[in-house]
């Protein structure tokens, strides 16, 4: 082999070690201090979602969101709604008994490594989309939901700081939509709606308070990790 060729391996092993694989964990979402919404929801969520980029002159990057963002989800409206059923691609909302539909999907994925901001950090940004879908199959609201994470390098290696940043980041993105996802959604309306329809002539159904606070102590606090 001459010269050439066998500096060719060598720079090829070396393009091939610059990358970075980061398969993210299932965020734990801690149980918030909520009184459920008593409907009964199906949950519908994009298929995987893979980044990758190449960062400029560096290494190149893959991320997976996946199966954490399933799971960031399940446990989101377990804890918010009475019943949540995970629909698949192929799954009719409509021949279920559902109150409304919920779909969820990923519009940007961003982060910054410490090179690119001249920092010890790592960022991630992250943009969801949420719509919701009453019985009838009618959009009622689209909810796009920005979220935020940082994760120091002094205290763990790359691929790790950059996982902990996009943890942060949807648990960023979990404590917004606790505290204001019936707000900007109004899907509890929706409940209420149905409860009309089928109350019997000349009765109507308990009113109840939409006034009641929504507590988050276990979620609130910057989602930024100082190290």
């Amino acid at each position: 082999m001459n010269r050439t060729a066998l500096l060719g391996l060598l720079l090829a092993g070396l393009l091939a070690g610059c990358g970075s694989s980061v398969k993210l964990q299932a965020p734990t979402i801690p149980e918030p201090l909520l009184e459920q919404i008593p409907m009964s929801v199906g949950l519908r969520m994009a298929e995987n979602f893979v980044h990758e980029e190449k960062v400029y002159g560096r290494e190149q990057w893959s991320i997976d969101l996946g199966r954490s963002n399933a799971a960031l989800f399940e446990q989101l409206f377990a804890h918010m709604f009475a019943t949540v059923t995970v629909l698949g691609p192929d799954d009719d909302p409509q021949s279920m008994s559902l109150d409304a539909l919920i779909e969820t999907s990923i519009d940007a994925f961003e982060f910054s490594t410490p090179d690119q901001s001249n920092t010890e950090a790592f960022a991630v940004w992250i943009r969801y989309r949420l719509r919701v879908y009453d019985k009838a199959g009618d959009l009622i609201s689209n909810w796009p939901v920005a979220a935020y994470g940082k994760s120091q390098t002094t205290t763990m290696g790359g691929s790790d700081a950059l996982q902990r940043a996009a943890v942060l980041a949807m648990r960023d993105a979990a404590a917004l939509m606790i505290m204001k996802f019936d707000n900007v959604t109004r899907i509890s309306s929706l409940a209420e709606k149905s409860a009309t329809n089928s109350a019997p002539a000349g009765e109507s159904p308990t009113e109840e308070s939409q006034d009641t606070e929504v507590q988050t102590t276990a979620l609130e606090g910057p989602q930024d990790e100082a190290g």
